[in-house]
């Protein structure tokens, strides 16, 4: 499995909430009283006065839902860049900015972890309820899982990520109801694209026989795979509702979702499992249910406690623009995908180790399963803040965002570091007692601490590129540097010179040094932030723009 799956905020004080005219037809400000609560104390930015346009029934791109009015009441609130409200934003030294961004950053990343490692949770209790089934209900659960994450959850989640590019310069700009339709569009499309997805699945047991796989394993992993396809467009969906609320600035919204059913989907699984008798099908079922008890609350919520700012009623402008989402959408399954199958690769690479070689690569890859899920929150609070501060004209501070959170990157990376160093001859006790895998892994440990270094800056990197929508030169970057250098080179080093499941490990960490160096530089030392506000500003609108060479 691939390590993401082996493993409220209220409105933001960027608009003001403007309710619906009342009976003398009168604009008036409505403020949330929970904001005080959610709203991260760090950003405040600027404001101006506005209103919402009469009628959103026939709105499409072209239509600005906030308006500037001199009529209306101000809203004062402090922006982020005038702590000092004597002081212009642009005359604001940069290391305070940066010092400000080291604090935003983080508060933006910290929901994201939650959420990531409570979602990780969910195949967790499954593995962990079909491993005391059998060992062949065991195993064939891992064939399922690895045939979902490479066939399917990297796809979606993928696709999900071209959001990224455009929906948090939406909702900064003037025309934020171009979030809701960017989603929608995005949601439409991923209904077309999960139809071969779950052609495959439904049709697994053949492929696997096919690949001479045990009978008895390839039938218990299609049926994996037909129960786990009950769960499958929510996963998907999930995908884009966390970029919708995130975008707003909601980060807290999808952790306390997914917080609140993790426990649940663990006591589904046993349920189901066990008392209610389904046995090996009740794990994949709870689930699947569990991913679709997600997605109804996301969407209650969405409903009920945010307000409609960044929404607009379902028309025919879903159908246009989706030559944008195609090119953005493509490159991003191959650049998401790429990273995922990676993983799959070298655990079967692994697995031509021997059985204590193949346990000790599982016990390194569910380490490096949980200590990534802290850089892929970075990149993906990195990528929303630099869209944001894109949408609002923000082009200094933009350009502050990508050194601070590489800073916080490194950071991360020398305390997971440390701690794999530090308990490297006592780590694989955690998961296995056996002498032989402990001594393994304790020999490539270190390997995997230096990853981490190079892991943080690949994800910011790989956020900044979403933010400015390179997701082409992404997915070039990340096939060059897993296929062509690093899969290729760990093998070689494994194979043909005797390193063993270390040469794996070092393939890896030179594609990671490499594709973070490369993904750095033309991403933020070559970035003009100027020219990136212009066309983020241009996507928003649907309007292609050329990614730099």
């Amino acid at each position: 499995m691939s390590r993401q799956q082996s493993t409220l905020q209220s409105f933001p004080q960027d608009h003001a909430i403007l309710s619906h005219p009342d009976e003398d037809h009168r604009h008036h400000i409505d403020l949330i009283p929970s904001i005080a609560d959610d709203n991260d104390i760090l950003c405040h930015p600027v404001v101006i006065p506005i209103r919402r346009a009469d009628s959103t029934v026939n709105t499409s791109e072209h239509t600005p839902l906030l308006q500037q009015d001199t009529s209306d009441p101000f809203i004062h609130e402090t922006t982020d860049d005038d702590v000092n409200l004597t002081r212009p934003s642009e005359q604001v030294p940069s290391a305070q900015m940066f010092r400000e961004e080291l604090g935003i950053l983080t508060c933006y990343s910290l929901p994201v972890f939650a959420a990531q490692i409570f979602e990780h949770s969910f195949l967790l209790a499954s593995t962990m309820c079909i491993g005391h089934i059998s060992t062949v209900a065991l195993a064939a659960a891992t064939l399922g899982m690895m045939t979902a994450s490479v066939t399917g959850y990297s796809i979606v989640r993928g696709f999900a990520s071209t959001l990224d590019t455009l929906l948090p310069p939406a909702w900064t700009s003037d025309t934020p109801h171009m979030v809701g339709l960017w989603t929608q569009r995005v949601a439409v499309m991923s209904v077309f694209g999960l139809v071969p997805i779950l052609a495959i699945w439904f049709n697994a047991e053949p492929i696997f026989l096919f690949l001479k796989q045990d009978p008895e394993v390839a039938h218990l992993a299609a049926v994996y795979l037909k129960y786990a396809s009950l769960g499958l467009p929510a996963y998907s969906f999930i995908g884009i509702s966390r970029r919708y609320f995130q975008c707003q600035r909601l980060f807290s919204v999808p952790a306390r979702i997914t917080i609140v059913i993790a426990p649940l989907n663990a006591f589904l699984n046993w349920f189901f499992v066990y008392p209610l008798g389904l046995s090996f099908r009740g794990a994949p079922l709870a689930t699947a249910l569990s991913f679709n008890l997600v997605l109804l609350a996301s969407i209650l919520y969405a409903y009920y406690f945010v307000p409609r700012t960044a929404w607009t009623p379902l028309g025919r402008d879903v159908w246009h623009n989706w030559g944008i989402l195609g090119r953005l959408g493509i490159a991003g399954i191959v650049q998401t995908a790429s990273a995922w199958w990676t993983w799959e690769l070298i655990g079967l690479a692994a697995s031509f180790l021997g059985p204590v070689s193949l346990a000790a690569q599982s016990v390194l890859l569910l380490s490096a399963s949980f200590t990534f899920q802290a850089p892929f929150a970075l990149g993906a609070a990195t990528s929303i803040r630099i869209g944001n501060l894109l949408g609002e004209g923000r082009a200094r501070r933009a350009g502050v965002v990508a050194p601070a959170s590489i800073a916080i990157a490194v950071a991360v990376g020398c305390v997971w570091c440390t701690m794999f160093l530090v308990f490297r001859t006592k780590w694989a006790y955690l998961f296995n007692d056996d002498p032989e895998v402990v001594s393994i892994v304790a020999s490539v440990l270190p390997i995997t601490a230096l990853s981490q270094m190079f892991d943080g800056m690949n994800n910011v990197g790989g956020g900044v590129l979403r933010a400015r929508g390179m997701q082409v030169a992404g997915a070039w970057l990340n096939l060059g540097a897993y296929y062509i250098l690093g899969i290729p080179f760990g093998i070689t080093l494994t194979f043909y010179f005797g390193f063993r499941l270390a040469g794996l490990w070092i393939g890896l960490v030179a594609a990671l040094i490499y594709s973070s160096i490369i993904s750095v530089w033309i991403g933020v030392i070559r970035a003009d932030w100027e020219v990136e506000v212009k066309k983020a500003r241009e996507r928003v609108k649907g309007q292609a723009t050329e990614e730099p060479h």
